[in-house]
């Protein structure tokens, strides 16, 4: 290498460096400057203004702007957002789909005179970014020269359940010379709110003093009626008054009512000898009858079976000549309909018998023969049951003939197991077909596998009473039913987490009634303990109980 090239390259060796340390220098300070995104922002849109101002008087607008410090969305606003007294046009209310700073509301229905409106946001606000939300902001204003300021309260209860299931909406009703009970179904109310979700309280705010009817309901469609086909209803017997100097306050407890039996109009052959006929509604339907309008035979034979799951009844007959329709009554208390139904050929069902329950019993447990096809003779002879010794196990039978079923009732013992046998004719179907040999076994735990809960109550008012052991969900667990006794003790439950429910049974048919609204009749009372119960195995606890 030349002397002259090796002195260039020596002199570029420093404007290198300094490259080099410049580079270094920036790299750090812009790690030194990098964001480390702060803390979450954990608060919610908070209100600036309004035009017009919210709880304004004389109000004649079109258009509300409500405006906010930060960017936001509505969430679920056909839910949340209630407008009392209820606008028959409903407004349009922006940010749709959308974020934005400002809420837009255009007034789109002709407003009362001298009437105060609440807009209530419920918990639609919600920051556009983490979605914090600003919980039930209300804008209010007067078409009159000043503001509707009485108020109630109170709190929403379920009939039956430990706790509401849902949101409910709370309505007022005036009191004037077009009211009726009837209004629930088609009138829309004067006043509107609903409960706040995780307390389930209430509170009707802005009204005019007056008379009012309150009923509460499960709106779901907002359509400010109740549909007694799927919503609960709950209701304040008498007229409430509003007035001035009162602090008012309401329990309300939500019921579904027990709904008229009624057939769908159309059955339809379902297979051979078998059809389906949907209904609504409830009844006492051991008490139905299905009566065939000219039988083409006089030997013809029909049973009526339910289904265990949906509202569906089963009208079973054993022979048809030749027809191509068949028409029939069907007959409950207070009704009577007349249907009927095209006959085709088709392929009928067999006799098949299934059992439950499956490998294990409870000790309170029954096992249960259930028909596929309608069972009209069990011979109690062709019937066995033998312990794990072998040797025969009392018994006695019962049989359902809407369910279908025939059921075993026998005493267990533990940690044993049973041999239940049905030889062949121990059952006759409606079409004379017979059983093959069912046999099954069932085995039952120890007792050391089961705690018991001894329950002893110190606040019963009066009897008769159901008390019920439940799961979290409310489903029975085990019941028992007193006439005058305040210590119970249930047995052979199974480790897991469980309520006290108490049912006055006032009108003593042993099972809880409902309520109805057009009749003022409330549901019978239930009263939960309000601590859950922890059952261990081979456990007993001993439990005091004072109800809610």
């Amino acid at each position: 290498m030349s002397k002259d090239l090796r002195i260039s390259m020596l002199k570029r060796i420093p404007n290198i460096i300094l490259v080099l340390i410049l580079l270094f220098t920036l790299v750090q300070c812009a790690k030194k400057g990098m964001p480390e995104g702060g803390p979450k922002d954990e608060e919610p849109p908070k209100f600036l203004r309004a035009t017009p101002e919210n709880y304004s008087i004389n109000f004649n607008k079109e258009e509300i702007r409500i405006f906010f410090n930060e960017y936001l969305k509505l969430e679920n606003p056909q839910q949340q957002i209630l407008i009392s007294p209820p606008m028959e046009t409903k407004p349009s209310i922006l940010p749709m789909g959308s974020s934005r700073k400002d809420i837009l509301i255009e007034i789109l229905d002709t407003l009362q005179e001298n009437t105060t409106y609440t807009i209530n946001f419920g918990k639609s606000i919600v920051d556009n970014n983490e979605g914090n939300e600003l919980p039930y902001f209300k804008y209010v204003f007067s078409t009159g020269d000043y503001l509707d300021s009485l108020s109630v309260y109170g709190k929403i209860r379920d009939a039956y359940l430990k706790e509401p299931e849902e949101i409910v909406s709370i309505f007022l009703y005036e009191k004037d010379t077009a009211f009726s009970d009837s209004a629930v179904y088609k009138k829309t109310p004067r006043y509107v709110t609903y409960s706040k979700d995780s307390v389930h309280t209430f509170e009707l705010e802005n009204l005019k003093e007056g008379t009012y009817q309150m009923v509460a309901v499960q709106d779901d469609n907002a359509n400010y009626n109740f549909n007694p086909k799927s919503e609960k209803i709950g209701f304040v017997e008498d007229f409430i008054e509003v007035k001035p100097g009162d602090s008012l306050y309401h329990e309300i407890s939500m019921f579904k009512e027990k709904l008229k039996f009624e057939p769908e109009p159309r059955p339809k052959l379902l297979k051979g000898n078998q059809i389906l006929i949907g209904y609504e509604g409830t009844t006492d339907f051991d008490s139905i009858q299905i009566n065939l309008l000219n039988p083409p035979s006089n030997d013809i034979k029909t049973r009526i079976t339910k289904d265990l799951e949906t509202d569906t009844l089963y009208l079973w007959y054993n022979q048809m000549e030749e027809t191509d329709s068949l028409a029939f009554e069907v007959v409950s208390p207070k009704r009577r309909d007349t249907l009927d139904t095209e006959i085709t050929n088709i392929e009928r069902d067999s006799l098949s018998i299934s059992t439950e329950p499956g490998s294990s019993i409870e000790f309170e447990q029954d096992f249960i023969f259930r028909g596929k096809t309608p069972l009209t003779v069990h011979n109690d002879d062709l019937i066995s049951i033998r312990d794990a010794d072998s040797a025969m196990v009392d018994f006695n039978t019962e049989f359902r003939p809407l369910q279908n079923e025939v059921i075993l009732h026998f005493e267990k013992k533990e940690a044993n197991s049973y041999n239940i046998q049905a030889l062949p004719g121990a059952f006759t179907d409606l079409f004379g077909e017979t059983n093959d040999t069912i046999a099954k076994t069932v085995k039952t735990n120890p007792y050391s596998d089961y705690g018991n809960l001894i329950l002893t109550f110190q606040n019963v008012n009066r009897f008769p009473i159901i008390v019920q052991i439940t799961d979290p969900e409310g489903k029975v667990i085990s019941e028992q039913i007193s006439e005058n006794k305040t210590r119970f003790n249930f047995q052979y439950l199974k480790p897991g987490k469980y309520l006290v429910r108490v049912i006055y049974d006032d009108n003593e048919n042993h099972k809880w009634d409902t309520g109805n609204h057009l009749e003022k009749r409330q549901p019978e009372e239930v009263r939960y303990y309000q601590d859950t119960l922890e059952v261990r195995s081979n456990w007993d606890i001993n439990e005091p109980i004072r109800l809610d």
